[in-house]
């Protein structure tokens, strides 16, 4: 059989693997973007650049001598609660709205009212900014225009397969993801969609993982470098499919995602409702399965930023240090960073604490502190949020003995370590970190072999050498963390004051 290959769409590239029969990487390609931030909270994406990125990456992948091209199947991954709004002629009315965006607060106070609080019971989720419901209502609210064009909705990686196909579909986890569906039976909630007063027929049909909703067809197709006809699956949102490309296929199999975002992930058999919010409860890849999931928002994206930062201080983007650099500066700092704390909320807050209007801070910064304890207060940081899911997890019944662990930010020995010894668990790290984009593969497999996705991705998954936690090291976080949790309610009324501040006079 040829190679089959998976496509994530990220937050700020998109990444494309083909991937042997047996589960071995050929090749890997990718392409980069930038979401645009035109107002406080805001973030968008202009989807011809999704659209110029994938064309991109297959052509990269077709190209190269070591990939048997065309692909048996393709399948897809993507970020989540995307907005993407197509008028009768399949043509995006709008820039896409994207999970991170945080202009939709009212929306979800709107759609609480008007469905008079019962959207939790019907969707098994609370109204949440980055959700695409809240999206949609802001759109008709302030967006009119666009609002009485839309024909068709579609998420962010679906877009993608409509341009290899012209057909228009989801599957069940990224349906998850937009408060719209009845996770309980696997299709949309007839409920909300009748409360928020939302037509049906702009949203797709709901396909399961393995599904193949659609084939190759067009001049996407074409210029991508793929004949008519290559099965494409429907796929799964980026965390669902990341939990299969680490290998999380039975009950309780646990998962952390180290990308933009911060992802703790859970499989299970049956409904486990969070009444607190702070973990969603959403349909897993697999058929007839389910997943609890929570997500920090910045994770390596606290890590990018202050990347970012060090190259503005020393004169521009070119001179930024790499990923590496930052994270032997960190191993210059000892654990707990000489006291100091930081808050990584650079983007809001999602869980646990579901608030838009947090920010993130240094705390305990002192004279004494140097850019290496700035550098490993980050990384502490974000395992202290990974944590708080953690915990939340552990609440809800899960009982792991070690974590697996993906994505970009996994590929630093060091945070590795600080993240073992904040868990307490071993964390087993898997051989390929882009796991969303092989997680599409082992769909695109599971479609083009008409075999099972969890054995398959059983099969293919391999791991690298665990990283055991420092019992001394776990001691003295466990305290860091008692302080970490105290500073957000602490500091709350104040951070919301500020941002009000800087909305009335920043832009």
């Amino acid at each position: 059989m040829a190679c089959v290959v998976g496509v994530d769409l990220g937050t700020s590239g998109l990444k494309a693997v083909a991937m042997s029969p047996e589960g071995t990487l050929i090749a890997a390609s990718s392409a980069a973007y930038r979401p645009r931030r035109p107002k406080q909270g805001w973030c968008e994406q202009d989807t011809e650049e999704w659209r110029a990125a994938l064309l991109s990456a297959m052509n990269q992948l077709a190209a190269d001598r070591k990939v048997d091209w065309p692909p048996a199947a393709m399948g897809f991954s993507g970020q989540m609660h995307g907005s993407v709004f197509l008028d009768n002629r399949g043509k995006p009315l709008s820039p896409a709205i994207l999970w991170n965006d945080q202009r939709t607060a009212g929306e979800c106070e709107e759609i609480q009212r008007l469905t008079r609080g019962k959207i939790t019971d019907w969707t098994l989720n609370p109204p949440r900014t980055a959700f695409t419901a809240a999206k949609m209502l802001w759109t008709r609210r302030n967006l009119p225009s666009v609002w009485q064009d839309i024909r068709t909705l579609l998420l962010p990686k679906d877009y993608l397969r409509y341009l290899l196909s012209g057909i228009p579909a989801t599957d069940v986890t990224d349906a998850s993801g937009t408060l719209l569906l009845d996770v309980r039976n696997r299709r949309w909630s007839e409920e909300a969609l009748e409360a928020l007063d939302i037509p049906k027929g702009i949203l797709p049909p709901v396909f399961e993982s393995v599904d193949v909703p659609a084939e190759t067809n067009g001049a996407d197709a074409a210029a991508a470098g793929l004949p008519d006809g290559v099965p494409l699956a429907a796929g799964a949102a980026d965390q669902a499919a990341a939990a299969l490309g680490m290998g999380v296929v039975s009950p309780g199999d646990l998962s952390v995602t180290l990308g933009t975002s911060g992802v703790v992930y859970m499989q299970t058999d049956g409904v486990i409702h969070d009444s607190s919010g702070a973990m969603h409860t959403f349909c897993h890849s697999l058929p007839h399965t389910f997943q609890l999931m929570g997500g920090v928002l910045s994770a390596a994206g606290s890590l990018a930023w202050v990347r970012a930062l060090a190259g503005g201080f020393a004169g521009g983007a070119a001179s930024c240090p790499d990923y590496d650099d930052l994270m032997h500066l960190a191993s210059r700092s000892p654990p707990g960073a000489r006291g100091l704390v930081f808050l990584p909320y650079l983007t809001g807050e999602r869980s646990p604490h579901d608030d838009p209007d947090a920010r993130a801070a240094w705390f305990g910064l002192t004279a004494r502190h140097e850019a290496s304890d700035i550098v490993r207060a980050v990384l502490e940081g974000v395992a202290f949020a990974l944590k708080d899911l953690l915990t939340l997890a552990m609440n809800l019944g899960a009982r792991p003995s070690s974590v697996r662990i993906a994505g970009g930010g996994s590929r630093g020995a060091l945070w590795l370590r600080i993240i073992a010894s904040v868990f307490g668990l071993t964390i087993r790290p898997v051989e390929i970190a882009d796991a969303s984009a092989v997680g599409a593969a082992v769909l695109a497999a599971a479609a083009a072999a008409k075999r099972d996705a969890g054995t398959i991705a059983g099969a293919w998954v391999k791991e690298k050498e665990p990283v055991e936690p420092s019992a001394d090291e776990n001691r003295l976080y466990e305290e860091l963390y008692l302080r970490y949790r105290a500073l957000y309610p602490a500091a709350r009324d104040e951070m919301h004051r500020l941002t009000a501040f800087a909305g009335r006079y920043y832009r």
